[in-house]
């Protein structure tokens, strides 16, 4: 990412660019920086966007051979378009022979780095994967953007905030701002401005449900499912998050259980490693046979649902009741 920032400083930019990998937040601040950079603000003559699995490659080249409108450059941006999966062939080609006016910005979320497209934007180009944010970088990028806003704030105070609104960088940027406005007027945040303000992310709530059902906390239980109920989540989706999440928690456990560490798990489960230090240890409250039996009993009862044999409401109470009875 520091060569990103130093070819915009420097306006000395790579004639192609692939950007890729998980993080969106990341990808969209960037693409918009390369285009806020490489073409003058209004100009629609230069600048030309690709969206979507459709891409006309015929017309994608006859625009990227016509010479820019009294500009210096032209540049043509394409976002999802599965290239580097499929059909990019044709463009690979073409690139080898790109007029030196003309840029590609290419934003993806996956990518087959064995591609012919893939190894001719490595050869002309740059490419930088985006990937999701560990726990000590999300939280320096929020105590920096505190400071921007000349606020102080506790490390404690961060790590509740990040408990709360997820890892996700949009939501946290979304949730910063309604911080902001909050405390406009005072120079130092605090954990009751965090929960004054900011809206726990579903996974939150529903860790959050775990621990009490670990717990036997049945009241408290229910009473984060009526808070989920009353945001409108459907019921259905919120038993389906509780049976990914403890069998999330049971595989956790296993990889645990053969040796392996946090950032190895992460990995293997596809999940930030900042989520991942929270599976572990909320797993450690639980027996595997547990983990394995409240799994089947989620997938049941969404059986029985799905079935007519039980209503959806009802459904994930007697799943948090059962499960969280001082007698279980």
């Amino acid at each position: 990412m520091k060569s990103l920032k130093q070819d915009i400083k420097t306006g000395q930019y790579k004639q192609i660019y692939l950007l890729y990998g998980q993080e969106s937040y990341l990808k969209k601040q960037y693409k918009n920086m390369f285009i806020k950079a490489m073409i003058p603000s209004g100009d629609t003559m230069n600048y030309a966007y690709y969206e979507g699995k459709n891409v006309n490659i015929a017309e994608v080249i006859d625009l990227a051979e016509t010479l820019p409108f009294f500009a210096e450059r032209r540049l043509i941006v394409f976002e999802n378009t599965g290239l580097f999966k499929a059909k990019g062939a044709e463009l690979a080609d073409y690139i080898k022979e790109l007029p030196e006016t003309t840029y590609f910005i290419f934003i993806e979320d996956e990518i087959d780095q064995r591609s012919k497209l893939f190894k001719a934007v490595k050869a002309k180009g740059h490419i930088t994967e985006l990937k999701v944010q560990d726990a000590s970088t999300l939280k320096k990028w929020v105590l920096g953007k505190i400071a921007k806003e000349k606020k102080k704030v506790s490390e404690s105070t961060v790590d509740y905030f990040l408990n709360k609104v997820g890892t996700d960088m949009e939501q946290i940027d979304t949730e910063l701002e309604k911080l902001f406005g909050y405390t406009y007027d005072k120079d130092f945040i605090t954990e009751k401005d965090v929960e004054e303000v900011c809206t726990a992310h579903i996974s939150t709530n529903i860790f959050s449900m775990i621990d009490a059902v670990a717990n036997k906390e049945q009241r408290k239980a229910l009473d984060l499912y009526y808070e989920l109920l009353a945001m409108k989540e459907p019921p259905m989706r919120i038993l389906a998050l509780l049976v990914k999440q403890y069998n999330m928690l049971y595989v956790t456990k296993s990889l645990v259980k053969k040796g392996y560490r946090q950032n190895e798990i992460a990995s293997k489960i596809g999940a930030h490693p900042y989520v991942t230090s929270k599976y572990m240890n909320q797993s450690r409250r639980f027996k595997s046979v547990e983990l394995r039996t409240i799994i089947e009993e989620g997938v049941d009862l969404e059986e029985r649902v799905k079935t007519g044999k039980l209503k959806d409401i009802l459904a994930v109470e007697l799943f948090l009741v059962k499960n969280s009875s001082p007698t279980t």
